[in-house]
């Protein structure tokens, strides 16, 4: 960064108003935002790696895309509340730049008060009966619809919602009370939680349409998000173990994780409601009943060893019931739900199949700067369940990195060093042209023997990397569906660390600074990585990845690097195809997942949902018997519609349904693990696959 800059950037003083005479006291605003944000438009202007001046031009977009970000469904809003806000669509630039934000919280509040009344007009509509023998529609996605152009149209979308949510419930079999009673809760909740917003909420949405903007994977993190990708990151917090939910005003205990203090005193359950929390010491209790949940995890989450109190009401008792004080000493938690696992899968003949499933990319990079011998990290984690996998004498090996969204740069080049002996793996293009191979230099590779690698369209970023680099060296199966298309790398920017702040208030900024390349000189940036074996997919790349961006970065290709492939699997791989086609299609897993996939992809082609009972009761009626029928062939059915939202389930309900997820059948997981097999006895003759660069 030059020196100059940064001086300039810390000379600043912001003496900006906190609020505007606009502006309801409730949101308004601060200093630390005017700060933050004029100091993100000097990153951003300056050191991106496609650079944008703000300016009028970019403004109107930055309106448009924070107008997206707070009615996404276009719902709320009216084309005539849009209207009234026009003169302002080329004075966000200034507005950053002069840190005077009263034009975003302006366009937030009157959101919220359209919001407000929206909700308020359903919940009046629940007094009345429908007509279900009307022709009439509601539409599934309003993500590129026009606005409603006045409150009478956005009153009549709003009609046919209740409609449809009145409907759904009615066909699950509920009675007109009962359904009443559902959705007054339901639209009285999303009033309330729609009511929680705080000041750093609206900024950091104005900021992320800002930094969206210039490039699709630029982002402001503020204060609490900052945190939780640092917890994301090194996969552990300080806090009593316990996975906490809102449910009907409380904070409810979800889950409680093994070895935390939580569990270890006994003291709490699943379903326990916390009333109030404490620091200890003597300390008051501060009520929290109502309040957002990240609000009482902050309360909750502090300092090794200290002490926190918690009110609970026990899951058994009702609102009278009768209250347990309960103290508990904070500890570290390890997040063991988003770590490297592994498993071990038959694959035929007697062939046994490691797995290891990796969520994230994660890297305890404090841990690392320190020097902690026992730093947590991806790499490390699957270099040591590859050795537990070789004493259990598998003879392939499967890396799932299904839904895998990245994580460190870092470590995706320590990954792909686990497989092959040395290398290039992945190449940098800087804003300046300059280009940098990163490379496994360790010789050697932990495992050498055959493997694949599983990705589908959640698959991003550092997944890519490691994808990509172990096609190019010929060392693994890629056997899925193709990924994401983030080929673009980014950087955290401490903004206290700038403005050289004692305490965190400014936030972070997420900025791309580079695009990478794959070693054979090409990128996965809007492409993604085309899988060797291919399964089934509902989704196109317009609809959920890269190419859904505007604005995402063009597909480029440089020089390859220095590497020799090796050829082993290009040899088998008609043999690899020809093997999977002749199973799939004769395995009658293989075949409703194909159904599955034909059922979501007319879904998605059907525009519009009929709310008339009898269209929708023939609608429903055919694909329950589908399902029946599945189960009893199979076992695979999954559960009918019953109208609900997570939260007005019971609790248990909603945990027990979690469970059959989980431990439903993975027909992809165990074709991949056969597809190994074959390749197991393809390459019985080749005797290292990892080789030399």
């Amino acid at each position: 960064m030059k020196k100059r800059l940064i001086g300039a950037l810390l000379a600043l003083t912001f003496c900006v108003p906190a609020t505007a005479g606009d502006i309801t006291p409730r949101l308004s605003p601060t200093p630390e935002q005017a700060q933050a944000a004029y100091l993100s438009a000097m990153f951003l202007s300056r050191y991106h790696y496609t650079v944008k001046p703000l300016d009028d031009a970019l403004s109107e977009q930055i309106f448009e895309r924070y107008l997206k970000a707070l009615d996404p469904e276009h719902l709320f809003l009216t084309q005539a509340d849009i209207d009234a806000f026009a003169d302002t669509r080329k004075q966000l630039d200034d507005a950053i730049l002069q840190g005077r934000l009263s034009i975003p919280f302006a366009l937030f509040l009157r959101y919220e008060e359209r919001t407000a009344e929206r909700l308020g007009y359903a919940r009046s509509l629940l007094a009345q009966n429908f007509d279900f023998s009307q022709n009439e529609h509601y539409p599934l996605d309003r993500s590129k619809a026009a606005w409603p152009k006045d409150d009478a149209e956005a009153r009549d979308l709003w009609r046919k919602r209740v409609k449809n949510d009145w409907l759904r419930l009615r066909l699950a079999g509920k009675d007109a009370a009962a359904i009443r009673e559902t959705l007054d809760k339901r639209y009285t909740r999303l009033l309330a939680n729609s009511q929680k917003s705080k000041s750093d909420d609206v900024f950091q949405t104005f900021m992320n349409a800002y930094a969206g903007a210039i490039e699709p994977h630029t982002s402001y993190l503020g204060r609490g998000s900052a945190e939780s990708f640092d917890i994301a990151m090194r996969l552990s917090l300080v806090g009593i173990g316990a996975v906490l939910q809102e449910r009907d005003e409380y904070i409810t205990i979800r889950e409680l994780s093994p070895g935390g203090p939580a569990i270890r005193s006994g003291k709490l359950a699943v379903g326990d409601r916390i009333v109030a929390v404490g620091q200890g010491d003597g300390a008051p209790l501060t009520d929290v009943v109502g309040t957002r949940v990240d609000e009482v995890v902050k309360l909750i989450r502090g300092t090794k060893d200290t002490p926190v109190v918690l009110d609970i009401l026990p899951a058994d008792a009702g609102p009278d019931g009768r209250h347990t004080l309960i103290t508990l000493i904070r500890d570290k938690i390890r997040m063991e739900e988003q770590a490297a696992k592994k498993s071990v899968l038959p694959a035929g003949d007697g062939r046994r199949i490691g797995v290891i499933t990796l969520p994230t990319f994660y890297e305890d990079f404090e841990g690392r700067r320190r020097g902690d011998k026992d730093y947590r990290s991806a790499s490390r984690d699957v270099a040591r369940l590859i050795d537990e996998l070789k004493q259990d004498k598998v003879d392939g090996l499967i890396l799932d990195l299904r839904n895998n969204g990245g994580g460190s740069l870092r470590e995706a080049v320590d990954l792909t060093g686990l497989f092959i002996d040395t290398g290039p793996v992945v190449q940098q293009r800087r804003a300046d042209g300059k280009i940098n191979v990163e490379s496994d230099s360790k010789a050697g590779a932990a495992w050498d023997g055959p493997m694949a690698v599983m990705i589908n369209r959640g698959s991003a970023s550092a997944s890519e990397i490691l994808a990509a680099a172990l096609q190019d060296h010929g060392r693994a199966l890629i056997v899925g569906e193709p990924s994401f298309g983030k080929g673009t790398v980014q950087s955290l920017i401490n903004l206290d660390q700038v403005a050289r702040s004692d305490t965190p208030k400014l936030g972070e900024l997420k900025v791309t600074v580079a695009q990478f390349f794959r070693v054979n000189g090409g990128t996965t940036q809007l492409k993604g990585v085309t899988p060797d074996i291919r399964f089934p997919s509902a989704f196109e790349g317009d609809e959920f990845g890269e190419t859904r961006f505007d604005n995402a970065l063009p597909w480029r290709q440089i020089d390859p690097a220095t590497y020799r492939p090796a050829n082993e699997i290009r040899a088998i791989l008609p043999e690899l195809n020809s093997r999977h086609a002749t199973r799939a299609n004769q395995d009658k897993a293989f075949a409703n997942l194909r159904e599955d996939v034909a059922e979501l992809i007319k879904l998605k082609e059907k525009r519009n949902l009929s709310l008339q009972e009898a269209e929708r009761k023939r609608e429903k009626d055919s694909r329950e018997a589908r399902l029946r029928a599945r189960a009893e062939t199979d076992g695979t059915a999954g559960p009918g519609d019953d109208g609900l939202q997570s939260s007005e389930r019971s609790l248990s309900a909603e945990l027990a349904a979690e469970k059959a997820f989980k431990a439903r059948k993975d027909v992809l997981l165990e074709e991949t693990a056969r597809i190994v097999g074959d390749e197991v006895s393809l390459l019985a003759g080749s005797k290292r696959l990892a080789v030399g660069n």
